[in-house]
C-alpha cells in the first residue's frame, strides 16, 4: 500500500503537476524565483543569485560576494473533469488540488578567487491531491500527500575566469501519506472501507555542474542531478468488512522507489548591456518508474491475499523539457524577465490514472528583479500553465470502472529576497 504512496507521490504531482508549475511527473521546478521569471530557460547557465546552488553548483564561482537567497512559490491549480466518472457513482467536480507552497533557501560564500562554498534547502519532488469522500475517483486515490526535502552542502572551484565546476551531496528526506476508499462487496458505493498509508525514508544523492564562459557574452552550463534510491518504511491501516476482526489493524509496509536523474543544458547570451537571452533543455529519466509495488507484512490469514502485495503498472517514459527566455535591464534597479517552456508528460494513455491525469504542458512566465541597493534584490515571478486535455480509462475488479477527461491549468506566484554582505 505504500505503493499507493508512491502513487501518492505521483498524485501529488498531479496536485502540483496539475497545478503545474512543475516539471514532468512529480518533479517540481520551483527552486529559483529569478529562474521562474525566464521559464527556467537559463537554469544551469545564469547564476544570478545563490539559487545557483541547485541550478548549477559551478555557478557559485560567479558570485563574488557572500549572499543569502530565501523565497517561495505558491501554486493555484484548476482542474475541470468531465465524462462518465465511476460506475459506482460519485461526484466529478475536479476540486482536488489545494493551494500548494514550495519553500527554498540558499547561502553562498566565496573563499578566495578559486573556491566557493554554499548550502541549499529546497523541495525537488512533491504532490498533493484530495478528491474527497464522495468523489468518483475515491477508490483510485482519495488523498495523496508526498514531499521530498533536500539539504545540499556544495563546493565549487574556478580553474580560471572561463571554466568552473561544482559538486554537492544531497541528503533527501521523503515522507508521504495516502488514503483510498475500499469497495464494500455487499453494498458497492455505500459503507465503504478505507486504507491509509504513511511512510518515510532518508537517502543520499548528488548534484554536479560545469560552467563555461564560452565568449565574453556567452555562458554554457551543464548540470546533472543524480538518481536517489529510497525504501520507504511505514504503516498501512485498513478498515474493511473483508478483514473481519482484523479490520482496523496496522501492518508494516515497504515501498522501493527511485526519483529519476536529470541533465540540464542551457545557454545564456548577453546581446548588449540591457538584453540577455536564455535557452535550455532538460532530460529526465522517468522510465525508471515501471510499476509501483508495496509489500505489507500481513498476519497469516491474509497471506496470499490482495492486501499482502499491491502492484500498479505505470510504464513511464523519459521526457524532455525545452525553454526560451529573455531579460531586459531597465536601469540599475530594475530587470524585467519573460519565458516560455514546453514539458512532456511521462504518462501514457493506457496506464494514466486519476492520481496523475496529466498531459504535455506549456508554461508562460513573467518576472522582475528590483535592487533598491547593491546589497539587496527582490525577485517576483508569475507563471501560467496549461495542459493538453487527457483521458483516464481504468477498470479493476477491486475498484470498479473510472472514465473521465481532465482539463488542467495552474497559476504560479513566486517571490524571493537576496541579501549580499
Amino acid at each position: 500500500m505504500k505503493k499507493v504512496m508512491l502513487k501518492t507521490s505521483l498524485s501529488m504531482a498531479v496536485a502540483l503537476a496539475s497545478t503545474q508549475l512543475f516539471a514532468a511527473g512529480f518533479a517540481l521546478n520551483e527552486q529559483s524565483v529569478s529562474g521562474m521569471g525566464t521559464g527556467f530557460a537559463g537554469r544551469s547557465s545564469a547564476a544570478d543569485d545563490a539559487s545557483t546552488v541547485y541550478g548549477n553548483p559551478a555557478g557559485m564561482s560567479r558570485l563574488k560576494r557572500q549572499q543569502v537567497t530565501v523565497g517561495g512559490a505558491a501554486v493555484i491549480a484548476k482542474t475541470d473533469i468531465s465524462g462518465p466518472g465511476s460506475n459506482l457513482g460519485g461526484e466529478t467536480d475536479g476540486d482536488m488540488v489545494p493551494l500548494v507552497g514550495v519553500p527554498m533557501g540558499y547561502y553562498v560564500k566565496p573563499l578566495d578567487d578559486n573556491w566557493s562554498v554554499g548550502f541549499g534547502v529546497y523541495v525537488p519532488f512533491g504532490l498533493v491531491t484530495d478528491y474527497g469522500s464522495d468523489d468518483a475517483a475515491r477508490y483510485w486515490g482519495k488523498k495523496s500527500h508526498v514531499e521530498v526535502i533536500t539539504f545540499q552542502p556544495t563546493v565549487s572551484y574556478a580553474f580560471n575566469d572561463k571554466v568552473s565546476i561544482g559538486i554537492g551531496p544531497t541528503f533527501n528526506r521523503i515522507r508521504g501519506e495516502l488514503g483510498s476508499n475500499l469497495i464494500n462487496p455487499a453494498s458497492p458505493g455505500r459503507n465503504d472501507g478505507e486504507v491509509k498509508i504513511k511512510g518515510d525514508d532518508t537517502a543520499v544523492g548528488y548534484n554536479v555542474g560545469l560552467l563555461v564562459q564560452a565568449t565574453d557574452r556567452t555562458r554554457v552550463g551543464l548540470t546533472y542531478h543524480s538518481m536517489v534510491d529510497y525504501e520507504l518504511e511505514g504503516k498501512t491501516r485498513v478498515n474493511s468488512t473483508q478483514l473481519g476482526r482484523l479490520s482496523g489493524s496496522k501492518f508494516d509496509a515497504s515501498l522501493k522507489i527511485k526519483t529519476p536523474e536529470s541533465v540540464d543544458l542551457s545557454v545564456t547570451h548577453e546581446l548588449d548591456d540591457q538584453w540577455t537571452v536564455y535557452a535550455g533543455s532538460t532530460w529526465t529519466r522517468w522510465s525508471r518508474l515501471k510499476d509501483i509495488t508495496v509489500d505489507n507484512e500481513v498476519p497469516r490469514p491474509l497471506v496470499g491475499s490482495a492486501f499482502q502485495t499491491i502492484k500498479e503498472e505505470q510504464n513511464w517514459h523519459d521526457t524532455w523539457a525545452h525553454a526560451v527566455g529573455a531579460s531586459y535591464k531597465v536601469n540599475k534597479q530594475w530587470t524585467l524577465r519573460t519565458g516560455f517552456s514546453v514539458d512532456q508528460s511521462p504518462t501514457n494513455n493506457h496506464d494514466r490514472s486519476p492520481r496523475i491525469p496529466t498531459g504535455d504542458r506549456r508554461i508562460f512566465s513573467l518576472g522582475a528583479g528590483y535592487s533598491p541597493t547593491d546589497d539587496m534584490t527582490i525577485d517576483v515571478a508569475y507563471s501560467y500553465l496549461w495542459e493538453e486535455d487527457t483521458k483516464v480509462n481504468q477498470a479493476s475488479a477491486t475498484k470498479g470502472r473510472y472514465q473521465a477527461k481532465y482539463e488542467n491549468s495552474a497559476h504560479g506566484l513566486g517571490a524571493s529576497l537576496t541579501y549580499r554582505f
